[in-house]
């Protein structure tokens, strides 16, 4: 039994380096630059994806991500996970800053064992029924070791729940059900900022007019948890298409900047918008990446000298993992940064990125290579160098 759970399976896997110190190209010393590659959780036969459906955390060197597991199977062009064999919900653990992982069963598994609509595998036996409750005491959003994850039942509608921790992820409380605010349907996913020991604004995504996903949207609650508010749309409703997954940072007192994962019917892209009045309307910024092969979410940190990072999946060749840095809040954008490209296809990204306390930022997102068929959970520290 692992400190923070019990091991997933029995398994501890330590993360393995592939590379340290490598200048991206055309870049000097004081550019952008991986520091190395490790495997989170890498087993054959196995399939390891999608920490952006689940969550990330981080208190300084200790880091927390959630991730699916499930059996590898040969679909042709799409996710390569058995349906017909359960899917995990886990998380893995590190104390170093991402360089070794552990991965740990959440505690107790109810509490982030999800509804059958959000897998795309079976629910495993020993996980219990999802049956989120009404939250019956605040939350303290400022508790110096909170974990709060928000997520869906279902993709095109449905409603959505939360669980909180309050031990880094050692043990969770709920789920509990997150109210429907006005919409058709809520798909949530965990993106948060913390505002105040009651106060903690959400950004969510709603149902389209038609009950398929989706548009993003900003909510607060004010009292903890108990109750949320609608604050806004981000962006408008497309005709075509979704618009999903917001990633979020606060870039000043009532200034923030989110980025957005959209497609339609002939491509797939990254939009980024702002907010100068704490998420109650929102102004479009620009496109980071106009075109992301069939679609990744966006990944958003902002970086301790005020810079914004984005990292994401590139889901067209060369299939890997990219980066973009803006020094003006999501006005403008750097050229792709390649912090990886050796990707074996399509099912790679989802990527959770935190910065470390030395500045440089871990990616974490799921991948497979050229080496083989295998899904695994990988991480990239890289320094995104000086402005």
């Amino acid at each position: 039994m692992s400190k923070g759970g019990r091991w997933a399976g029995g398994l501890a896997l330590l993360a393995v380096g592939l590379g340290t110190g490598v200048a991206l190209a055309g870049e000097g010393d004081d550019g952008p630059r991986v520091e190395r590659h490790v495997v989170v959780y890498r087993e054959p036969g196995r399939f390891a994806g999608w920490p952006a459906n689940h969550g990330m955390w981080a208190w300084g060197d200790e880091i927390l991500v959630g991730f699916s597991r499930g059996t590898y199977k040969d679909l042709g062009s799409y996710h390569h996970i058995d349906r017909e064999r359960p899917e995990e919900h886990l998380l893995a653990r590190s104390l170093d800053g991402g360089l070794t992982w552990a991965v740990e069963e959440p505690e107790p598994l109810a509490a982030l064992a999800g509804a059958a609509g959000m897998r795309h595998g079976t629910r495993p036996p020993d996980a219990p029924e999802h049956r989120p409750i009404p939250l019956d005491e605040p939350i303290d959003f400022t508790h110096p070791d909170l974990a709060l994850t928000l997520r869906m039942e279902d993709k095109d509608g449905g409603a959505s729940w939360f669980s909180y921790s309050y031990d880094r992820g050692r043990s969770w409380r709920g789920p509990f059900r997150l109210p429907m605010l006005g919409q058709p349907g809520v798909m949530a996913r965990t993106d948060y900022l913390v505002e105040g020991p009651r106060d903690c604004l959400a950004m969510l995504t709603a149902s389209k007019s038609d009950g398929r996903e989706g548009r993003p949207f900003a909510a607060r609650t004010s009292d903890g948890g108990l109750s949320w508010e609608f604050l806004s749309y981000i962006g408008p409703e497309p005709e075509d298409g979704y618009a999903i997954m917001p990633s979020t940072v606060r870039t000043g007192p009532t200034d923030l900047v989110t980025t957005i994962r959209l497609r339609d019917s002939e491509r797939a892209w990254i939009d980024s918008y702002a907010s100068h009045d704490n998420g109650r309307s929102w102004e479009f910024l620009s496109t980071p990446e106009p075109d992301g092969g069939t679609g990744n979410p966006p990944s958003l940190v902002r970086l301790p000298d005020g810079r914004l990072a984005l990292v994401y999946g590139l889901r067209r060749e060369p299939f890997g993992i990219v980066a973009r840095l803006s020094g003006d809040g999501g006005r403008t954008w750097s050229e792709a940064i390649t912090l990886r490209d050796d990707g074996g296809g399509t099912d790679i990204g989802y990527v959770r990125s935190v910065v470390r306390p030395d500045g440089t930022v871990l990616s974490v997102y799921y991948y497979h290579d050229r080496s083989g068929p295998d899904r695994y959970l990988a991480a990239t520290i890289w320094n995104p160098g000086t402005p």
